[in-house]
């Protein structure tokens, strides 16, 4: 293939993002043989050359088109303030950017944080959100290891990514105040050739596919023909459920999508109005 035919995506070369970068690539049907210690790879099934970079740098080589296109979390994204596009939000690597103090200190809201002292690596955020609260504090920036900078008298508190909340517990303190939610997205140079921008659009199209398959389940159930108008009301499904008549005399087949965050709910309320031989099944990919 030519070269200006392909496109190339920086993911992280390790860390919280890399697995699950490589996975969903993965999920979309593009082969990538990442090797031991690669810096570059690439796609064997799709027009794509892959860069393994450290997160911090994917903005930089994306604006600078060293990279068409990359994933990144979003607090680096707004953390390096580069002229890119963000184009789609993936759905994992979740975490949260948080103020934590120490577990003796009293906090009612931002106000307690006035001429505090805060250790961060997220200077450009955390200087946001104190001039959108209106609140005067140092910012200390540090890079690595925040989480020890109060116990060792470097500062008051700190700011900092926050996942399960259990390196805070260690290190004697407590997440007080969330300033950004952060989760993996695609980011693209903003003057991508149309041969690019086509082959962008195709990666868009499966990633969405995936992203939809994962947030729905797929359900087969059996229903009495009496409460069929009931059960279909209940069911939303893509378009319509899907209804196929059974050997059995007054029961038919009902097929349909549920999203999950309606999953139980939708349950209880089909087996309340008779349904039985309730099939769930995961969905690989979804195409609407």
């Amino acid at each position: 293939m030519n070269a200006e035919k392909k496109i190339r995506i920086a993911i992280q070369k390790s860390g919280r993002l890399f697995e699950d970068s490589i996975g969903i690539l993965k999920e979309c049907g593009i082969d990538i043989n990442t090797g031991l210690n690669k810096l570059k790879a690439e796609a064997s099934n799709f027009p794509m050359e892959v860069f393994f970079l450290r997160d911090d740098d994917i903005p930089q080589y994306v604006q600078d088109g060293v990279a068409d296109i990359g994933i990144v979390g979003e607090n680096v994204l707004i953390e390096k303030n580069k002229n890119v596009k963000k184009v789609e939000q993936l759905g994992f690597g979740k975490c949260r950017l948080s103020i934590a103090l120490p577990k003796g200190k009293t906090y009612k809201g931002p106000g307690d944080l006035q001429g505090l002292k805060i250790a961060t690596t997220y200077k450009t955020i955390l200087a946001g959100f104190l001039k959108k609260e209106k609140i005067k504090a140092e910012i200390h920036e540090i890079s690595g290891s925040v989480e020890i900078a109060p116990g060792i008298g470097l500062a008051d508190g700190i700011c900092d990514l926050v996942s399960s909340g259990s390196t805070l517990f260690m290190n004697g303190l407590k997440e007080v105040q969330v300033i950004l939610k952060s989760e993996a997205v695609l980011i693209q140079n903003k003057e991508l050739k149309k041969d690019q921008l086509d082959l962008l659009s195709k990666l868009v199209f499966r990633l969405q596919a995936v992203k939809k398959s994962k947030k729905n389940k797929y359900i087969l159930l059996n229903a009495p023909n009496k409460n069929l108008d009931r059960i279909v009301k209940i069911l939303p499904g893509m378009k319509s459920p899907t209804i196929l008549p059974l050997a059995e005399k007054g029961w038919s087949s009902v097929h349909s999508v549920v999203h999950e965050d309606e999953f139980w709910e939708i349950i209880e309320a089909l087996k309340a109005n008779g349904a039985q031989g309730i099939l769930v099944i995961p969905i690989e990919k979804m195409i609407v």
